[in-house]
């Protein structure tokens, strides 16, 4: 059984125990509208929206969570599935972040652009529903 599973914990006493409490609140509301999904707790520190069926070329497969957030300690976690290179000319234009894989990490709300950022969590879901059906 994969260990970051969708489960019935508090979203909001998630929140409002970490130290990120004003960017969640923005990203909850971001996210909320773009997928039209309620939060969920996957894992212990992970908020995700909606969610997908993958499978692996090995034939291994999971779900996982079309968008989501975690308030880490040193960065917020957002994750977009649909990885950078489907977003090139508007994380040009997003501010000060960093890439990994299938996540943006930015340190604080003011060193992006939120609109900017909407618009790339809008667009990953698109992207995601259109790939996976759901």
């Amino acid at each position: 059984m994969a260990k970051t599973t969708q489960n019935d914990a508090s979203v909001l006493k998630f929140i409002t125990s970490s130290k990120r409490l004003e960017f969640s609140k923005i990203l909850l509301d971001m996210m909320s509208k773009a997928t039209g999904e309620t939060p969920k707790m996957w894992g212990e520190s992970i908020v995700g929206f909606g969610e997908y069926t993958y499978t692996y070329a090995s034939g291994k497969s999971g779900y996982w969570p079309i968008v989501g957030f975690s308030p880490r300690a040193g960065k917020m976690s957002i994750y977009l599935m649909t990885g950078a290179e489907n977003h090139n000319s508007l994380l040009n234009e997003l501010g000060k972040h960093s890439i990994g894989k299938s996540c943006r990490y930015v340190n604080k709300l003011f060193d992006i652009q939120p609109d900017v950022l909407k618009e790339i969590i809008s667009e990953s879901v698109t992207l995601m529903r259109e790939k996976y059906k759901t």
